[in-house]
């Protein structure tokens, strides 16, 4: 494609240098990928600024450059934009022949749920007849194939590569975690989506964004900026009623306390799962038993519902699509261990969602409830002590461990997190070396025990420095339990 039918439709051009209709063949943000006939782009990161990495993005296959400076010391085509990472998703867009304008999108946002949510609206999408796509923490997916990805909502490139991969496999529904991070970088900038979806709000993420206030507003502009054709919103959520003041998009409330369109009545919860009533405003309601338990479960089914409903999906496919899922991997995953004592896997790296995975785990704790975690380095670090505050309050014995300690030092990591615990009563023990902290987690276990890692969940590796080494915790417990069981 000619460089210029590829920037022709970007909002941010400003000016162009050089030959326009030389051919691009390759997208690249990484100088050190060997391309051919790519377009590089360049704009200032939190840690560095890419124009000064464009030569070597020319040595190795670039042909043409999208800047926000003009570089004189390049000699190939400019593009100068006054966003680069609007522009950058822009340009994706129109090279893979714009995949957003050919499936429907659903868009989940908020804290917590997003993962469980997209996979609920997948199944029921997948029950009405549609050939669904997923884009998430977890990895995106065609149906049943699994395309590893490391962000939630990925770089332009990637995402509009694979959404281009949909296309191609028929898809026609595509559910999509969309991050706050990404709204903010405007990685989803030129897309619309059918249905957005807002689960709730809580401390996280405020290493990036700073205060609150701008973590939420960064949300509330997914709903009213024109990005989502319509809403479903958690109206118990303690922000809610800003979010449906400022709202001018079609939209559906959901809720289990607050007055909402959809709302969930005689909820059960077993360890095995929950079973309620799902109930449409001046309408039918409809059984629901869910084989995933807890409490934040039944607001994810609500979530999906919403979402399904709004797509025109009958009340029969939600209901069959929500009973059909029996686990969303890392989401309150119980290990096959064969074992007197319980041992969980799950995601919760944030205060609310470890308060909320240990209240559920309380519900079927016969004896112990042991909680293992840890909290990432590089990343906010005012939930530290208010999480290990948490596990104190709800666990009967913490361990504290790493999780991604990334550039920090682990040890100082923990003792953040350790100064939430030391008023408390619950008895702790730290250490460091999270391998050796499951170990002495199962050593140490008694029967009717649950033992929750908590922080990792789907995440098969562990972040130390800016090197991933690999740590699947699914393989740690099975060794753990294979070498006792020998001895």
């Amino acid at each position: 494609m000619e460089l210029r039918q590829l920037v022709k439709e970007v909002p941010y051009l400003l000016e162009t240098r050089g030959d326009m209709s030389v051919e691009i063949a390759a997208l690249c943000s990484n100088s050190r990928e060997k391309t051919e006939n790519g377009i590089f782009f360049c704009f200032a990161g939190a840690h560095f600024d890419a124009h000064q990495y464009a030569p070597q993005a020319v040595q190795n296959g670039c042909v043409a450059l999208v800047v926000e400076r003009f570089l004189d010391d390049v000699n190939v085509p400019q593009v100068l934009v006054s966003n680069g990472r609007a522009a950058m998703a822009r340009i994706c867009e129109a090279f893979f022949d714009h995949p957003e304008r050919k499936m429907r999108f659903v868009g989940i946002t908020g804290t917590k749920g997003k993962t469980t949510t997209s996979y609920m609206v997948k199944s029921i999408c997948e029950q009405a007849g549609f050939k669904c796509g997923l884009v998430g923490t977890t990895g995106n997916m065609i149906g049943e194939k699994h395309i590893p990805s490391s962000k939630t909502t990925p770089d332009p490139i990637d995402l509009m590569r694979d959404l281009n991969e949909m296309v191609q496999a028929g898809v026609q529904v595509v559910v999509m975690e969309v991050s706050a991070h990404a709204l903010d970088m405007h990685r989803l900038d030129g897309m619309t989506f059918e249905c957005g979806c807002y689960t709730n709000l809580s401390q996280d993420h405020l290493d990036y964004f700073g205060t609150m206030e701008n973590y939420f507003q960064c949300k509330k502009a997914f709903f009213t900026s024109g990005m989502a054709k319509n809403a479903a919103i958690n109206a118990d959520d303690e922000r809610a009623a800003e979010l449906l003041r400022d709202v001018t998009i079609p939209h559906m409330t959901y809720g289990i306390a607050a007055e909402a369109d959809l709302f969930a009545r005689d909820i059960e919860i077993t360890e095995n799962g929950v079973s309620f009533e799902l109930r449409l405003r001046n309408a039918e309601y409809i059984q629901i038993n869910l084989r995933m338990t807890g409490m934040f479960n039944v607001y994810n089914a609500l979530s999906a519902a919403a979402c399904a409903l709004i797509l025109g999906v009958s009340p029969e496919n939600v209901r069959a699509g929500l009973e059909s899922i029996h686990s969303v991997p890392g989401r309150i995953e119980m290990l096959p261990t064969n074992t007197p004592y319980r041992v969980i896997l799950d995601y919760a790296h944030a205060p609310d969602a470890l308060s909320n995975i240990l209240r559920t785990c309380r519900t079927f704790t016969k004896k112990r409830l042991i909680a293992l975690f840890g909290c990432g380095g590089d990343r906010d670090r005012g939930k530290r002590p208010i999480m290990g505050a948490i596990a104190a309050d709800n666990a009967d014995f913490v361990i504290v461990t790493s999780d991604n300690p990334r550039t920090e030092e682990p040890m100082a990591i923990i003792d953040e997190i350790v100064a939430g615990l030391k008023d408390k009563q619950t008895p702790y023990t730290v250490i460091c070396d999270r391998i050796e902290a499951i170990g002495w987690a199962i050593d140490n276990s008694r029967p009717g025990d649950v033992i929750l890692l908590a922080g990792k969940g789907h995440e098969d590796y562990q972040v130390i420095g800016h090197e991933k080494h690999h740590m699947d915790e699914r393989e740690i417990v099975a060794q753990f339990l294979e070498e006792r069981k020998k001895s």
